[in-house]
């Protein structure tokens, strides 16, 4: 809703920067690093999505309006078993972001923004509140929380993510025993647990003894989750267009 008119009649990983759609951005960094087969997972205008990538296998969220990021992701749970990349779909990042992963020797590993305050210097809409933080030690995760202290944070949380199959066995199984003990509606983290972001699970996980590590990446990095986000990003990414 925030993006509109964007998306009025395309969901928002279509909406054009720079010349092509975030999601071409998305696949092209994917790509660049010998990344081929794609699982895309949506519910709003998911027949679009379809129509523009038949190559997609594409698992759809049917109830996308009454869940969140984690439920989401869940959707594709039986693409997970060897392992897996993935990223938000309304995000701008570079191929180098990927390379980063794929030379992670860790069974979870996030993309982490150093230079995430100079962006969000100019996100009136966005404060860094609301953003996603982590704090490492060296490459090791420590905390993810958005109620970390701007000054206190290693940096942003991007959502591009990999895991071993060691590691989606992890997430899974730490999944099914919230599942379990809070179902659809068990409040967690102040909300449904249906309503639950990736990052409270990732921060249940860390708090539980579970390793997950970071590669950081200074900039080069956009959320588009606002007109004001859009334009910002169509003017940030243009320098990266003609690299």
């Amino acid at each position: 809703m925030r993006l509109m008119p964007y998306t009025q009649s395309e969901p928002k990983s279509f909406t054009v920067i720079a010349g092509r759609r975030i999601l071409d951005w998305t696949l092209d960094a994917f790509r660049t690093n010998g990344l081929g087969r794609f699982v895309f997972i949506g519910g709003y205008l998911i027949d679009v999505v379809r129509a523009g990538y038949p190559e997609f296998d594409v698992t759809e969220n049917k109830d996308w309006a009454n869940n969140n990021i984690l439920f989401s992701l869940m959707h594709a749970r039986e693409h997970m078993a060897q392992g897996f990349y993935a990223s938000y779909t309304d995000t701008l990042f570079r191929p180098r972001a990927v390379a980063a992963l794929r030379d992670s020797p860790h069974d979870i590993t996030l993309v982490m923004d150093t230079a995430w305050r100079e962006r969000y210097r100019f996100r009136s809409q966005h404060p860094e509140t609301d953003a996603e933080k982590m704090i490492a030690d060296g490459d090791r995760v420590t905390t993810l929380s958005r109620d970390i202290a701007p000054l206190q944070a290693t940096g942003e949380f991007t959502g591009v993510m990999r895991m071993t199959a060691a590691g989606a066995g992890q997430f899974v199984e730490h999944f099914d025993w919230l599942y379990r003990t809070h179902g659809q509606e068990g409040i967690f983290v102040g909300k449904p647990f249906r309503m639950a972001y990736l990052l409270h699970q990732l921060e249940h996980m860390v708090q539980d003894g579970v390793e997950i590590h970071c590669t950081a990446v200074p900039g080069e990095y956009y959320e588009i989750d606002t007109v004001e986000d859009y334009h910002l990003a169509k003017a940030g990414w243009e320098k990266y267009a003609k690299a």
